[in-house]
C-alpha cells in the first residue's frame, strides 16, 4: 500500500534562490536540516527525508508504506525475505522451510541472533510474532492485507523448530510468513507499539515528533555491520523541497520525487511497482453496463498521459500487476485508444435505455503522485469526448480511503476511483483477494463465477498458477471490467554524489539502510 503525498501548486524548481531560501526556512523551524543528532558523526550518517513522518514504527503495520519503509529489513526482520530483482524468497531468520502436510509448513529457524535488547530469538518469538500479527485482535495491517481471515496455528516444539498450520492447503504460505517482522516475546500482544525492538542491523536511537527520527548500529546485529552507523530521517510534505535538500547537500536521499520537481542529475528512475488504475463502481448505473465500462477503457490516452505527464516513466498498463509478479501475462496487451469506439459503446447503451447523462464522479486523492491533478483532469476531458458526464473530485487521504476500503459508503452513485496498487509479494494472489474478489477489501464488484477462478486459480502450484492467474487478468476486462488499467509506474529519489544506492522495486515500500555505502571519491 502506498501512502498519499500533498502536493502545492506549481513553484519554482530546486537550485534558485527563492526555493533554496524556503528550503533554509524549513530547516530553521526544525532545528536544522543539516545537522545530524547529537553525538553522531555526520560523515558516518546516512540523511534521509521522507515525504511524511511514520505514524508508528509498530512492526505489524510494516506493510503501509509510511511504515515500513523505515521498520522493515532495518529495524526488524522477518523470516525470509523476497528478492526485489529475481522474485525468489530466500532464507533470513529461517534458514529453510519445507511443507509437511497439506496445511502445515516447518521453519528451521537461525540460530545465533539476538533481538537489539540482548535477548535471543529463537522459535517460541517466531510463534509469538505470528500470533501477535494474524491472531491478534487489535488491527495489525498484515492480517487484513495478507492472511485476510484465516486462523493460523503456530507451535515451537523446540527452539530451531516453528510449525504454521492453516485450515486449507496454502502453496504460497512462506511468502505470506514473509511478512510478519520478528519481535521480542515481551512486545506487547494486545495493543501496538511505537518503537520496536528487532533483529534488523540498526535500532531505534532517539525520535523526537515532528523532527527526525535516528537510528544506530545494532551492536547484537547476528549479519554483516552495515556501512553507516547512523541513520537520520526527516521530512517534508513538499517534494521540490525534498529535492533542495538533496541537491543543496542538507540530505543524501530523498523518495517521493516528480520529475519537475528540480533534483536535476541526482534524480534517479526506477520500477516502484505501483499500477494506476479507475476502478470502475459497477453496480450503479450508468456503470452497470459493461458497454460504459469498457468505453472507459477506450477513452484513456494512456501513452499521452505518461508522456506528456509522467514525463515517460511508466508503461501503459494492461492488468494490475506488473513484470516480475507471479501472474502477470507478458503478452497481454492494453485496449487501444479508440474515442470514436468508446463514444460508439456509449451511443448504444444510451439507445437501450441507460441515462449516461447521470453524473460520475471521477475521485481521487490528493498529492497520491506527481501531477495527479493534470492526469484526471486529461481523463475527464476524454471521458467528456466519449459522452460522459464525468466530475472531478479531489479528496485528502482520510476521506478517499472510506471509498477505497470496505465498509463503503451507502448511496454513493455512479464513481470512478483512482487507484494505485503496489504488489510487493511478487504473487498476484495478494492483488487479486484485495482488488477483484467480489468482497475484497478493495473491490468493488465481481461475481460469483470470477470469484471461484480466481480461488481455483490460487490453489495451484508451478507452471500451472502462473498460467492459471494469468487467465484471471485476461479475463477480468472482458468480463468483469471493473478497472481501467492507465499505467505501470515509475518511481523518483534523489541521490547525492557521495552515496551508493541502487533503488528497485521495493525501494518505496523497504528501503535497506544495509545497502548504502559512501561512495569512493577518485
Amino acid at each position: 500500500m502506498t501512502s498519499a503525498r500533498r502536493r502545492a501548486a506549481p513553484r519554482p524548481r530546486a537550485g534558485t534562490p527563492v526555493l533554496a531560501a524556503l528550503a533554509a526556512v524549513l530547516c530553521l523551524a526544525a532545528a536544522g536540516c543539516s545537522g545530524s543528532a547529537a553525538g553522531t558523526d555526520p560523515a558516518d550518517t546516512v540523511r534521509i527525508v521522507l515525504p511524511e513522518e511514520p505514524p508508528t514504527l509498530e512492526p505489524c503495520d510494516a506493510s503501509l508504506t509510511a511504515t515500513g519503509v523505515v521498520v522493515r529489513s532495518n529495524i526488524t526482520q522477518p523470516l525470509m525475505e523476497r528478492n526485489p530483482t529475481t522474485g525468489a524468497l530466500e532464507p533470513l531468520l529461517a534458514t529453510s522451510w519445507v511443507q509437511t502436510t497439506p496445511t502445515t509448513w516447518t521453519f528451521h529457524i537461525r540460530e545465533g541472533v539476538r533481538f537489539s535488547d540482548g535477548t535471543p530469538f529463537d522459535a517460541a518469538a517466531a510463534a509469538s510474532s505470528i500470533n501477535r500479527a494474524v491472531n491478534g485482535s487489535f488491527g495489525c495491517n498484515v492480517d487484513g492485507y495478507v492472511f485476510g481471515d484465516t486462523e493460523l496455528q503456530v507451535a515451537a516444539p523446540d527452539p530451531t523448530t516453528l510449525t504454521v498450520s492453516t485450515p486449507e492447503p496454502d502453496p504460497i504460505l512462506p511468502l505470506r510468513v514473509s511478512f510478519v517482522e520478528m519481535v521480542p516475546t515481551s512486545t506487547n500482544a494486545a495493543g501496538k507499539v511505537r518503537v520496536p525492538i528487532g533483529t534488523g542491523p540498526y535500532r531505534v536511537a532517539s525520535w523526537d515528533a515532528g523532527t527526525r527520527l535516528n537510528l544506530e548500529r545494532n551492536p547484537d546485529y547476528w549479519g554483516t555491520p552495515p556501512a553507516y552507523a547512523h541513520a537520520e530521517y526527516q521530512w517534508r510534505s513538499d517534494s521540490s523541497v525534498r529535492a533542495a535538500m538533496v541537491v543543496n547537500g542538507e540530505a543524501d536521499i530523498s523518495t517521493g520525487l516528480g520529475p519537475e520537481d528540480g533534483a536535476g542529475d541526482l534524480a534517479v528512475s526506477y520500477p516502484n511497482n505501483e499500477t494506476t488504475a479507475l476502478r470502475i463502481q459497477a453496480t450503479e448505473p450508468p456503470l452497470n453496463d459493461v458497454r460504459v465500462r469498457q468505453a472507459i477503457g477506450l477513452a484513456i490516452d494512456r501513452n499521452g498521459i505518461i508522456s506528456a505527464l509522467l514525463n515517460g516513466d511508466g508503461q501503459p498498463a494492461a492488468q494490475l500487476v506488473p513484470e516480475g509478479v507471479i501472474g502477470h501475462d507478458p503478452d497481454l496487451t492494453p485496449v487501444g485508444f479508440d474515442v470514436d469506439r468508446a463514444r460508439a459503446l456509449v451511443a448504444a447503451a444510451r439507445a437501450d435505455g441507460v441515462d449516461t447523462t447521470t453524473p460520475i464522479r471521477l475521485i481521487t486523492r490528493t498529492g497520491l503522485f506527481p501531477r495527479i491533478e493534470q492526469v484526471v483532469q486529461a481523463i475527464a476531458y476524454q471521458l467528456d469526448l466519449a459522452g460522459l458526464n464525468v466530475q472531478i473530485q479531489m479528496m485528502d487521504t482520510s476521506e478517499a480511503l472510506t471509498y477505497q476500503q470496505r465498509p463503503f459508503p451507502a448511496n454513493t452513485g455512479p464513481i470512478l476511483l483512482v487507484i494505485q496498487h503496489g504488489n510487493q509479494a511478487g504473487d498476484a494472489a495478494f492483488s487479486m483477494d484485495q482488488y477483484l474478489k467480489s468482497e475484497g477489501f478493495q473491490s468493488s464488484y465481481g461475481t460469483p463465477d470470477f470469484d471461484r477462478e480466481i480461488n481455483a486459480a490460487e490453489a495451484l502450484t508451478g507452471d500451472a498458477r502462473q498460467a492459471a492467474l494469468a487467465k484471471v487478468f485476461v479475463d477480468e476486462p472482458r468480463e468483469i471490467a471493473q478497472y481501467a488499467y492507465i499505467a505501470h509506474m515509475r518511481g523518483i529519489l534523489a541521490r547525492s554524489p557521495s552515496v551508493d544506492y541502487t533503488p528497485n522495486s521495493a525501494t518505496g515500500d523497504e528501503m535497506r539502510l544495509a545497502e548504502m555505502t559512501p561512495r569512493t571519491t577518485k
